[in-house]
């Protein structure tokens, strides 16, 4: 079999690859806080400089060129994959307990099942304990957690709500206009951005809550704001009719390699038998 018709299935398998990050990336386009996601697409001589000691073959021998030779080509296929933590844009939405980041690389961070995570989604609300919560209704932690074991609660005279751009919560004293410093949003930065992963429903998980810096004065906390989707709707849709259209291509190129090009050879074997 021809060696061109590897190199078009690959290629082909590829652009599926990114056709489900486009349609992902796609998707959430008006979640609030997501975040792109992008592959690289490379060869597999890049991949080889990066893992030749793992192959199954010592380097510079005879039977470690007969296994490049036999599946080693220039076919394309997703090397890599990372996502893009830019900020998005910020909407106001005047609701009390929206809240927004507006730096690179800062998140709440919210208690669940299977620990805690990290976000960007600061669209909260209130449960029916008065706690503050996301929207699968997590509990928004607190900066002290780690000595008190708890996220953010509200009293049922709590009528007014403020917090300042560092996350720290105000709330009114009854029967009076002042306002009592309270328990203060959890705002955290991972040393390395990129260990986090995505772990489902618009949240982060990282291995090593150790790598976590606890950020007291951001400055980046708007109150009464969204952080919109980092996704670039109209770039998604040409980078989708661009995978199609390779789609395509590849597929021709795998029908000629496996029709035309066979039906040739074997017509011309056939005469000189």
């Amino acid at each position: 079999m021809q060696t061109g018709y590897y190199s078009s299935a690959a290629g082909m398998v590829t652009q599926f690859n990114r056709l489900d990050t486009i349609a992902n990336n796609l998707a959430n386009v008006n979640t609030a806080g997501f975040k792109e996601d992008t592959l690289i697409v490379g060869d597999f001589m890049r991949v080889l400089k990066e893992a030749r000691d793992e192959l199954p073959n010592a380097n510079q021998t005879k039977e470690g060129a007969a296994f490049l030779n036999r599946t080693l080509t220039k076919a394309p296929q997703v090397v890599d994959s990372f996502t893009d933590f830019s900020v998005g844009d910020l909407a106001k939405t005047s609701n009390t307990l929206d809240f927004a980041l507006s730096k690179d690389d800062l998140f709440f961070a919210v208690k669940t099942p299977q620990g805690i995570r990290l976000t960007r989604d600061g669209s909260f609300l209130l449960n029916e304990e008065g706690k503050l919560v996301n929207k699968q209704g997590y509990e928004v932690l607190a900066q002290d957690y780690k000595t008190s074991n708890q996220g953010i609660a509200f009293a049922q005279e709590d009528t007014v709500i403020k917090a300042d751009k560092n996350g720290q919560i105000y709330t009114n004293v009854p029967g009076a206009l002042n306002m009592v410093a309270g328990q203060k949003l959890l705002v955290v930065q991972p040393d390395n951005i990129k260990e986090l992963k995505k772990d489902g429903d618009n949240l982060y998980k990282l291995e090593n809550l150790d790598g976590l810096e606890v950020v007291d004065n951001s400055g980046a906390v708007a109150q009464g704001f969204v952080e919109k989707s980092n996704v670039n709707a109209v770039q998604m849709m040409t980078e989708l009719i661009e995978a199609n259209r390779l789609i395509g291509m590849y597929q021709k190129a795998m029908d000629t390699q496996m029709n035309d090009m066979n039906k040739d050879a074997i017509e011309k074997i056939a005469k000189r038998a």
